[in-house]
């Protein structure tokens, strides 16, 4: 598969981030390297989502690069999405896919797309909260 220009300069500076960014962000981040238009950017990241490169969090309204890229397609992708530090997990769960598979079967529907989001903190942010055992809160 083949990208174009724009498209590559927006999947780089997604990969770059490590954290999920908005289409104007991404715009902010590449009005020196040629892109100026809102349209260009949704232009790209839609090739890009098609192509399964990209992935939009619905409760963000933003991207993030898949990791990997090459187990999306046909499988429900699910995101863990830190409320403190912006940080996101991606992952599948081979079982949840079997189980919607044969959900989709039985009641013959034609799945379009589907992304889990779990929002709550990650393991990092969760340890900053508490305090370890054996100190004392003032």
């Amino acid at each position: 598969m083949r990208l174009t220009t724009n498209q590559e300069r927006v999947l780089a500076t997604l990969q770059q981030s490590g954290t999920p960014l908005s289409a104007y962000k991404i715009l902010d981040s590449l009005k020196g390297e040629g892109l100026n238009a809102p349209t260009q950017i949704y232009r790209a990241l839609g090739h890009l989502a098609k192509q399964g490169l990209v992935h939009r969090l619905e409760s963000l309204n933003a991207y993030v690069k898949c990791a990997p890229p090459t187990s999306c397609k046909g499988s429900v992708r699910a995101f863990a999405i830190c409320d403190s530090c912006g940080r996101v997990d991606e992952f599948v769960v081979p079982s949840l896919n079997k189980y919607l598979g044969s959900w989709l079967k039985q009641n013959v529907f034609s799945l379009g797309s589907s992304i889990i989001e779990l929002r709550g903190e990650c393991a990092i942010c969760c340890k900053l909260e508490r305090p370890s055992k054996g100190s004392v809160e003032k």
